[in-house]
């Protein structure tokens, strides 16, 4: 990987369940050279409220780094180091890890090979149903073998995936304590990891401890390091304004901020590093009865749409069209914006059979145009503005929106269970990987899958089942003509190329693709 997240990432049109396959990043640079503070207290702002900790669920993969490890982690430069594992091989079809010795769970119990097949087993259960192990692990079936004797642990897939160590590897371990209970995750951490949950309060704060003696981080990274902090307190703010205020005054330690508030930060000493993303990443709800299902009407209705006024809208200025579903430095990112519907929005209603009479609704069979447009400011503070912007547009060419701004939990279960919307406007770092995209614009709608809007496209499917055959980034031409096939098609759309940064009152630390904080890098300062 040259560089995530992210939705597993949190993504935005994909939730928090897309946090995971998280890669590559950027180092935050020093903001200052005063004193470490050995065994202090950094305060994070969260951008929502985190109901369960289960680091296979959809919320709780984006603070599973925390308490849970991978077997493998992957540097600022996109390099896999060790984690659990102390050496590791893959090809297409199998991966081998080898546990390095000493690792120990919150409880004390020492992590085995088979405690480790036995998470992955659990994680990739369909019956489980869950939504942030899914997103990281590969889409194919695979199975798990552990020998305890020599420490490794082995798996096989049924069909080739090229990207197994970056899969596989990065799945956080749940302790055997938290799989006897796994009802239990939602409040309490079970993990490796170099923290534990010791305070939960519904809405937040959330509170972790450092654990003493953890050797076993990225690239062997430890606790005993100076300047880490014994506590770290996560507080739900949701506004950037918000979050840029307590950062200036101090009332928080480290914040993501996007839009427009970003230029309030600059020049005040903060460490910085900048995230790439794709801002209003939208989906189209094609599953059976929905209007959205006929891709001509698709089609037609992202022609109508005036992109470069969009763009501008999602990053609160002068933007730039996306060319990609992942954001910028993600493996096989390419400009694909040739691909998209190029046509007479009017014209092509007619010719999908949607007919206007004067300045009446757009109807066809009798029946008018609706759709449910949702989006949450969860996701980013622009977004209800793109999807106001989205809904005019539409309305022109007589369409009736019924524009909704959702809370995220509101938002996911449109998504994932009641799927009532029609359109979907959400912010997303994208994936690390091209196959992190694959759930979702193929394969079961949910509870069976994560493709929550049902798409279905032959030559998508198609061209991922040839990627798949072949290795790593040797395979980035057929990726990229896979995610040209769903622009083609209008079964996705990325708005704009963003950026929002992650930024340290008196802390510095690194990140990984997506804005994930490493939490064996933070260091306190005076």
């Amino acid at each position: 990987m040259p560089r995530r997240p992210l939705p597993v990432a949190l993504t935005g049109a994909m939730t928090a369940a897309a946090v995971a396959l998280s890669g590559c990043g950027g180092a935050a640079p020093s903001s200052t050279t005063t004193p470490l503070v050995d065994r202090g207290t950094v305060r994070i702002a969260a951008a929502a409220e985190t109901p369960s900790f289960n680091p296979y669920t959809a919320f709780g993969a984006a603070q599973a780094r925390y308490a849970y490890d991978s077997l493998v982690d992957i540097t600022t430069d996109g390099t896999v180091v060790t984690g659990l594992a102390s050496s590791w091989q893959a090809t297409t079809t199998t991966a081998t890890f080898t546990l390095r010795p000493g690792v120990t769970c919150s409880d004390g119990t020492p992590l085995t090979a088979s405690a480790v097949a036995r998470a992955l087993t659990y994680a990739a259960d369909p019956a489980n149903q869950l939504p942030g192990a899914r997103t990281v692990l590969p889409n194919v079936p695979f199975t798990v073998g552990a020998d305890d004797r020599t420490g490794t642990v082995s798996a096989t897939t049924t069909a080739p995936f090229p990207f197994l160590t970056r899969t596989l590897g990065l799945l956080p371990i749940v302790c055997p304590a938290g799989l006897d209970r796994p009802e239990a995750l939602d409040r309490t951490t079970r993990g490796t990891g170099p923290y534990l949950l010791t305070r939960y309060t519904p809405g937040g704060p959330y509170e972790f401890t450092v654990r003493e003696g953890y050797a076993w981080g990225p690239d062997g990274a430890t606790t005993a390091e100076p300047g880490l902090p014994a506590r770290i307190v996560l507080s739900v703010v949701p506004q950037a304004s918000t979050a840029a205020n307590l950062l200036l005054t101090g009332g928080v330690d480290i914040a993501n901020v996007n839009g427009p508030d970003r230029a309030r930060l600059t020049g005040h000493g903060l460490a910085t590093t900048d995230v790439a993303t794709v801002v209003g990443l939208t989906f189209f709800n094609q599953r059976p009865g929905r209007a959205l299902a006929d891709p001509a009407l698709r089609r037609a209705l992202v022609s109508g749409l005036d992109r470069q006024g969009l763009a501008n809208v999602a990053v609160g200025g002068t933007g730039r069209p996306a060319t990609d579903f992942g954001a910028e430095g993600a493996v096989c990112h390419a400009d694909l914006a040739a691909d998209l519907p190029a046509q007479d929005a009017a014209g092509a209603l007619r010719a999908a059979g949607w007919t206007r009479t004067g300045h009446g609704p757009l109807t066809k069979d009798g029946r008018p145009l609706r759709l449910r447009l949702i989006t949450s400011p969860d996701l980013g503070p622009t977004l209800p503005s793109v999807a106001e912007l989205m809904s005019r547009e539409w309305t022109a060419l007589g369409a009736q929106v019924d524009l909704v701004t959702e809370s995220l939990p509101a938002l996911v279960n449109a998504m994932y269970r009641s799927g009532e919307f029609d359109v979907v406007v959400g912010t997303s770092p994208g994936f690390a990987l091209p196959v992190g995209f694959i759930p979702f614009f193929s394969g079961p709608a949910p509870a069976q899958g994560l493709n929550f809007a049902g798409v279905t496209d032959p030559e998508y499917d198609a061209l991922v089942a040839q990627a798949l055959q072949e290795t790593d980034t040797t395979g980035c031409a057929t990726w990229n003509r896979a995610s040209a096939a769903l622009l083609r098609s209008a079964d996705g759309l990325p708005i704009a190329d963003g950026r929002s940064s992650v930024y340290g009152y008196r802390t510095t630390f690194s990140t990984t693709f997506g804005g994930q904080i490493v939490p064996t890098s933070i260091r306190l300062h005076q």
